[in-house]
Parts: C-alpha cells; structure tokens; sequence
C-alpha cells in the first residue's frame, strides 16, 4: 500500500510560515512531542482502566534519542499508535482556513506559542528543525496495521506500510543544517530538564552508570561494579499531585531544594488544591524575602497537566505575590499559552484572586496560630505583605489585621494596636495622630533619642517599599501623619499648644541668625532661630518632610521628576534656648562667634551623615584645637 497526496490546497505555504514565525522559539518543538506521547500513552492507560482495551499495557516510558552520523531525533511511545486514516485526519488537515489568512492575522506575533496554540500546531513544531519527518505508528486497535507518513516540509506527504511491530509511535526528525546543534546530548538533555521533569509518564533519554554489588572480594569485602542503566529524566508524580495529608515537611523542603537548589529553605508554604470553578493545583513557598526583591521574582513556574509553559506568570498570580517561588499547574491555562491569552481568559482572573484569598488567609492563620513565630518570620514577609497592601485592595482589606508595624525597641504591632499606643501622647493641636519613623536607626539615633526624651515612639521604616507604604497608611488611617523622626526638631514634629517659647528678645534672635548664616555661607541651608528645651541639641539640621518624600518617589520613578530635579534643601533650627547660643551672643570676637557656630553646625551636620571630604577634615582639626 502506498498513497500520495498534497495537505491541502489552503495550505501550500504552511511550513515556509511555520518556519519564519516560530524560529525564535525553536527549542519547543521538543516539549510538543514529547507532550504528544505522553498524551498518547496517558490515553491508552485510561481506555484499559475503562476496558475499552484488554492489551497488555506493557512499558508506557516515552523514549527520547539521537543519532548524530544520520541527524536524526526520534521520539518513541507505546501510546495510543494511528492507523493510516487516523493520519490522515490528524496530520494531513489542519485546523484554520488558509495561509493567507494565517500570515494576515499573525504578522505582527512575537509569541510562537500564541501561534502554535491558536491552531494546533504541536506537531508542526517539527519542521521548525526538520527537513523531514517521519511517523511509523501501529494502533491499538485490533486487526490495524502499520503505516509510515513521509513529509520534506513542502506540502506533499507519502503514505506507506510501516515497520512498527508493537503498539505506538516514532516521530523521526531528519534534521536540517541550520539546527544541527540540537544533535548535542546536553542541549536536548537541558530542554528536556526544563519542560518534561514532572510529566506523568516516564521519559528515558540515553543511559547513565550506575554501582551495582558484584560479590565479594579475597576479604570478604563487597566488589562494585559499574553499570549502565535507563536515564529516566522526570518525576511522575510531584508533590504538587498528591493530597498535603500524605506530605510531610521535609517532602516540601526536599521538592524545594529541587527547584531551587543553592537557596535557603523557606519560611512556610501553601499547598493549593481546587477543583471549582477551575482546576488549579500547586505549591506555593514564602522564601526570606531580600531587600532587592527584583531579583527574586520570576520564580513561580507554571505547568499545564505537569508540562512546564512558562516561569512568567505576571497575569496568572498578583504583581505583589511574585516575589514567591513554587509551582502552579492548570488545565484551564492552554499548554500554548500567550501574554495576549493570559491578560483576556476569565478563568486567569478567578486563579489570581483566589491566589490572592489563599495567601491572605494562611498569614491571618499563621497570624492567629502563634503571634510570636509569626513576629520572628515578619522581617523576612514584611516586604511583600506591605507590597501587597498598596498593590491590591482585596489583600488590603484582608492584610490589615496582620500586618506588622515594628518600633526601635523591636515591639510590634497591628496599625490598629498601633494607634491604640500613640494617640494620647503623639497627637497634635490639629487633632492629627502623629506616628514618627526611622529609615536608618543607627544613623538617626540622635533624634530618636530626642523623640524618647518625650515618651514619643519611633516607628522603623526602612524596607525599599516603605516610602509607598507610608502614603498608603496615611490615606487608610483617619486623622494620621507620618514625620521622619530627622525631618524636623522634636516640637515641631508634633506641634502642642505647650511647647517651648524662644526666650531671646527680636534683636538677639536677628544676630544669631546672622552669625550662623556668616559661618554656614551656603544657601542650601536657610536658618531659623527656634524656642526649643535647653537639653536639646544646639542646632539641628532637617530636611522638610514633603519635600523629602517628592525627592525619593523621583529617584524610585514614581513620576515625580520636577522634584528630583531640584537641589536639596535643608533647614538650620538654632536653638535660642540653649547655653551655647547664650556663650555666642557673649563672646567679644566676632571670628570666636563664627568658629563656635561653624562648630555647633558641623556637629548638626555629623549627627545627619552630611559632614563628608574636606568639610569632616576641618572639623576634626578644629576640634582638636578647641580642646
């Protein structure tokens, strides 16, 4: 028997297409048939368990090999097989009406996979690293006989008897030029590590040694020997497969170790399991979290029936949530998966909010369950809970109740215990709480310190989200501001109707003023003579509170450009009630006056980290003098 036929006369430029599209992403014509046989053997192993097929199952193993002297890849399966008419109407008739249409809906595309999954390409992939393929297949079924399918990539095709003696199929890659370099036992063992090593079948690709006992020795000492057995690349059923009560940790951090093998173990897990309204199962882990979080994201893989798609799944799970690493793996998501897919199927939606809901509720449980472990975690979660609550208002609504906020001395609390704590001491005569923070404890512990002297609390803020996180407290909390604990002297952080009145007369504040602006001799800092405590600091340096925030928002490209383009600006606070300012105003050389207050300021500088080069090198020399 032996037949011979065109494909179809809408498709004569199908492969030409085929190949000029798909090129970039050429590597997938392995993950297509590879799928394909596991699809294959998956659906004979279900038709004998319906008994719709009394055969001898045998060895289902997809057998994946190479010949470099004939160029040639074969992928074997011991599936389902095709007869010739089976052929025909699976290979010979593809699913979309005409090449031209084709290349008008699709010159734009960037993504073989949307291409491929649009019209059932998978097999077509083939050609995309073949000159010729070929099929040699026998069914299942009864009586059926083997049949070859020959095709060089135009669009005609052979069909002839094949040689197959046992149930199933070898696709044949005669393999061009131009991808010769998949003829490389590391290159296809790579691609096959990446997309097939958690499929459900076993796939064997070539051999690997093995010790083996060999008897004994003279001694009586066991001999070993080195043998060569099947490399089966890929575990069958991931933890992901099975129900969390037959899991135990160390299954969780084993399967960890596994995906991401030099990282520490992470804090906790999810394991997610749903079969309505979608099918959605995996595992989720909440690594320690680093303060440059880019680089931890991109480490959620996503599966389809346990083949590998892709480790980009920004539209699938929540921006905030990519900072966690695992699996997911949905039927509902195609095997050929597109960005234009992900952004527009209904059921995306359904998993990244119930994603989301997951997440939320196993914080509040862990929350719940014990505060303490939860508090010693929160260092390493607090970044991307925080990111959660400015990201997505339905983790917001949810996360407010465990969400932590951390003080200088290492307490923690809810927001709401939060303003439980502050509200009698540290609100001010507009009625507004005040909540004070730090972004660099040890750099501005002077003015911690002043804030303490005052039974005022400090807040650490010193994550890279915190600056956005700060505005989203701001607007969730009634009657709340937020001051860096160094963005103003201490009264007037949280201005009372009690505080501190300036006991030099008009006169004696204007000669100061002009005393400290002489020695300062920059306009980068504008003077003010303040009524402050006479414990407090002689003069203190601060850069305004708004203006601060405008300035780290342009330098984070929250589109705030005019303010980073502006040169910093600080304000000078000489306290008019302290002793020093008093010794000035008394000292008889004008040259004393403005060394005492160049020193006075340089000490404000040095509290703040601005006294740097030349400036810190005066200083010391200075100082020593003065002692």
């Amino acid at each position: 028997m032996q037949e011979k036929g065109t494909i179809s006369i809408h498709t004569e430029n199908i492969f030409p297409i085929i190949k000029k599209f798909l090129y970039s992403d050429h590597e997938i014509f392995l993950r297509e048939l590879v799928s394909n046989a596991v699809d294959a053997s998956q659906k004979i192993k279900r038709l004998a368990q319906l008994g719709q097929y009394s055969g001898e199952l045998g060895d289902l193993t997809v057998e994946v090999s190479f010949d470099q002297d004939k160029k040639t890849i074969t992928i074997s399966d011991s599936g389902l097989g095709m007869t010739a008419e089976e052929i025909k109407k699976y290979i010979n008739q593809i699913a979309f009406s005409g090449a031209t249409e084709f290349v008008e809906k699709f010159k734009d595309a960037k993504d073989a996979n949307e291409i491929i999954g649009k019209f059932g390409l998978g097999f077509y992939s083939a050609f995309m690293v073949a000159k010729q393929v070929e099929i040699n297949t026998l069914s299942y079924q009864e009586g059926a006989t083997s049949a070859r399918w020959t095709c060089d990539g135009s669009t005609e095709f052979e069909i002839s008897e094949g040689d197959r003696k046992t149930r199933g199929t070898d696709i044949i890659l005669h393999i061009n030029e131009d991808s010769e370099e998949f003829l490389d036992k590391w290159k296809l063992q790579g691609i096959l590590d990446k997309y097939a090593k958690f499929l459900p079948i076993p796939i064997k690709f070539g051999t690997k040694s093995q010790s083996v006992e060999d008897g004994v020795d003279d001694k009586g000492e066991k001999k070993w020997k080195s043998v060569e057995v099947d490399n089966i690349i890929n575990t069958t059923t991931p933890i992901w497969t099975k129900s969390p009560n037959d899991l135990k940790d160390e299954d969780y951090l084993a399967f960890y170790k596994e995906l991401y093998p030099m990282s520490e173990d992470p804090l906790f897990w999810i394991h997610l399991n749903v079969d309505y309204p979608f099918n959605l199962t995996g595992v989720l882990y909440f690594p320690k979290v680093k303060n440059d979080f880019e680089f931890q994201k991109n480490k959620i893989k996503l599966f389809s029936r346990q083949v590998f798609i892709t480790d980009e799944v920004k539209d699938i799970v929540p921006e905030f949530l990519m900072l966690l690493h695992g699996v997911i793996d949905s039927p509902d998501i195609p095997l050929n998966v597109s960005r234009s897919f992900l952004q527009s199927d209904g059921n995306v939606k359904k998993i990244n909010n119930y994603i989301t809901k997951k997440v939320a509720d196993k914080l509040a449980e862990l929350f719940k369950k014990d505060r303490k472990v939860y508090e010693e975690k929160w260092n390493d979660i607090g970044l991307f809970v925080k990111y959660g609550m400015i990201s997505e208002e339905k983790f917001a609504e949810k996360g407010k109740d465990f969400t932590l906020l951390k003080n200088t001395n290492g307490e923690f609390f809810t927001p709401a215990e939060y303003k439980e704590k502050v509200k009698a001491l540290q609100t001010n005569k507009e009625e507004q709480v005040v909540y004070l923070y730090a972004t660099d404890v040890a750099k501005q512990d002077a003015f911690i310190q002043s804030a303490n002297k005052k039974d005022y609390d400090v807040l650490v803020m010193d994550s890279p989200i915190d600056s956005h996180y700060i505005q989203h407290l701001e607007m969730k909390e009634e009657k709340t501001t937020l001051k860096r604990v160094d963005s103003d002297v201490v009264e007037k952080l949280i201005v009372k109707d009690d505080g501190y009145a300036n006991l030099l007369t008009e006169e004696q504040s204007t000669q100061v003023k002009e005393i400290f602006e002489k020695a300062i001799g920059s306009q980068t800092y504008s003077v003010a003579v303040e009524g402050l405590s006479p414990e407090e600091m002689p003069v203190t340096v601060t850069m305004d509170e708004f203006m601060r925030r405008m300035k780290e928002m342009a330098q984070m490209g929250g589109g705030m450009s005019f303010y980073g383009a502006m040169p910093d600006n600080y304000k000078v606070a000489v306290n008019g009630n302290h002793p020093l300012v008093d010794k000035i105003l008394k000292t008889e050389s004008a040259e004393e006056k403005e060394k005492l207050a160049k020193q006075a300021f340089d000490l404000a500088l040095l509290a703040q980290g601005l006294l740097t080069g030349k400036d810190l090198t005066a200083f010391v020399k200075r100082s020593v003098e003065m002692i």
